[in-house]
């Protein structure tokens, strides 16, 4: 990855302090990277949910990059369009629809983030995020498993995650239920993959249109 680490010191890329937050978030980044079709950095990519500081569009190689997050404050938006980076404030469970045009993006990222989306909405994200997406276009998704919730909330307590980031989980995750919501948002199971990483502690979910 491009981003160096002295860049990610100096960022908070969540809310809330952890010690292992920025790290942690550094390893999401990593696991989406790998999963990049090389062709599709030709075109446009779109991190739902890019947090407080994209960490991730950062480092990652597109023609274009967007991100969309309800915490996107105007300097961060002025700094990063300096680095080729659009962001859009969003919050997509009281505004609605992404605001981005059908068939537009070849990657959308969420990384870290549909575990911050209230269970009602799961299903109409997902399947907006279809919609943005250019036919055969991958959407690239991390999620922690079920199992780790309580080894987590541990890990927050000794502040080696964050209280604030793991207290906003509005739900948890099993392959088989991720799947159950991914086929429910358009996604065809035929073209929806996982596979474990940090431990087996998160699953990385990658569903083509």
């Amino acid at each position: 990855m491009a981003t160096s680490s002295t860049s990610i010191d100096k960022k908070k890329v969540t809310r809330g302090h952890g010690f292992l937050e920025n790290f942690l978030a550094g390893l999401r980044a990593k696991k989406a990277e790998s999963r990049i079709p090389p062709a599709s950095r030709k075109g446009r990519i779109l991190d739902v949910g890019c947090g407080s500081y994209p960490l991730f569009l950062m480092g990652t190689e597109f023609s274009e990059k967007f991100g969309v997050d309800q915490t996107v404050t105007p300097d961060i938006r002025e700094e990063l369009s300096r680095s080729g980076i659009a962001l859009v404030n969003h919050d997509f469970e009281h505004e609605g629809s992404l605001p981005f045009q059908e068939d537009h993006f070849d990657v959308v990222t969420m990384l870290a983030t549909i575990e911050h989306i209230e269970p009602r909405s799961v299903t109409s994200l997902l399947g907006d995020v279809r919609r943005v997406m250019v036919p055969g276009g991958a959407l690239i998704l991390t999620t922690p498993l079920a199992w780790t919730d309580g080894l987590l909330r541990v890990m927050a307590k000794l502040r080696l995650v964050s209280p604030v980031e793991l207290e906003d989980h509005k739900d948890i995750y099993t392959p088989e239920k991720m799947v159950s919501l991914l086929r429910e948002g358009g996604f065809e199971e035929e073209n929806i993959r996982f596979e474990y990483f940090e431990l087996f502690m998160n699953m990385c979910v990658v569903a083509a249109k």
